[in-house]
């Protein structure tokens, strides 16, 4: 019987210790282990559990949404594992560049990334020529939260409410155009799933961030935007853009006075930055499960709760098996917002 048999993919670096002792025992002690002592690593590998420092890929630069999210959770949970965990910034390429590097990293738990629903849901379907396919090599690990979208436009834009808005644009079919923090993006297709919705004609207006388009918004070069709240939420403050709906399921606790999309008059428009933490397809489930306890524990202190809520991030947390049904259901989302919208990408 070869030892290589008792084997698994993606275990811990405590086994190869084992192994060797396994190695000096003989063949008829070694039967005796029996099924049991071949599944022994695996709670071992929990045990064990993180033995050294963490790598935390973010897909964008430091500064923004995804970075700050990742930071914070970083931060508490290395407190949490007694280890280290690292935030790496690896924009580009449509956030796949760090999609990526997680998909080609050990499955063994110390390289991780938090991506958005830009890097899961939608890049499959914009980005030709990936060379890793997120379905297969991404394991989800939690859903963190989700970052409200918001329905804005310049503070001198006629309309006041999105029915006004929808009457205006389809009494002057492409005069109005929509920014959008670049091709492909969440913001892009909130844009395109507005048009689709509405049946109104706008003109899209990439930029390269949102940190580039809101110069333009905020002069009325560019009279509207459908993107998260975070960025625009200081300027909402000031007076300087105005919030005609927001595109989450219910109304936003930052935002209690403005209604949902649904409510404004498209009903079943739903838009979210989803905040979800992965690991390499292959990573024990042990350590799956560990780190998503580990996460949703981190999720309920005050201090994580009011940071992320002061940004109008809504927490959820939640069972892998919950972020496992989501996925699918996101990319099957946007795969058809694409394809409604005809959309071609290089």
């Amino acid at each position: 019987m070869s030892l290589s048999l008792i084997r698994r993919p993606g275990s811990c670096s405590d086994m190869k210790h084992r192994r060797l002792l396994l190695a000096r025992r003989d063949f008829g002690a070694l039967l005796t282990l029996g099924l049991s002592g071949m599944l022994l690593p695996w709670p071992a590998c929990a045990q064990n559990y993180p033995a050294k420092s963490i790598k935390l890929i973010a897909p964008y630069p430091a500064g923004g949404g995804v970075d700050a999210v990742a930071r914070l959770v970083a931060e508490r949970l290395a407190v949490r594992l007694a280890q280290p965990i690292v935030v790496d910034n690896k924009p580009g390429a449509g956030a796949t560049i760090g999609g990526e590097a997680l998909a080609k990293s050990a499955p063994d738990g110390y390289t991780l990334m938090l991506g958005s629903i830009t890097d899961y849901a939608i890049a499959p379907h914009v980005h030709k020529g990936l060379t890793f396919d997120q379905r297969k090599d991404f394991a989800p690990i939690v859903e963190v939260g989700y970052g409200t979208v918001v329905l804005v436009v310049n503070a001198d834009f006629p309309p006041r409410n999105v029915k006004e808005l929808i009457a205006l644009a389809k009494s002057k079919p492409g005069e109005f155009s929509y920014a959008s923090s670049g091709i492909g993006g969440l913001q892009h297709l909130n844009g395109e799933m507005f048009k689709q919705m509405a049946g109104v004609d706008l003109v899209h207006v990439p930029y390269k961030g949102t940190t580039q388009l809101l110069p333009d918004l905020l002069a009325g070069r560019v009279p509207m935007a459908i993107d998260s709240l975070p960025a625009h939420l200081p300027h909402i403050k000031a007076g300087r853009v105005r919030v005609l709906a927001v595109a989450s399921p219910v109304r936003s606790a930052v935002l209690p006075d403005i209604p949902t999309m649904s409510e404004a008059g498209l009903p079943g428009y739903v838009s979210a930055t989803n905040y979800t933490l992965f690991a390499p397809a292959g990573t024990p489930k042990p350590v799956i499960t560990l780190l998503n306890k580990e996460v949703n524990t981190v999720l309920q202190l005050a201090d994580v709760k009011e940071k992320l809520q002061s940004q109008g991030i809504v927490i959820t947390g939640g069972s892998v098996e919950a972020v496992e049904k989501q996925i699918p259901k996101d990319m099957d989302k946007w795969s058809q917002v694409v394809k409604t919208s005809q959309l071609k990408f290089d």
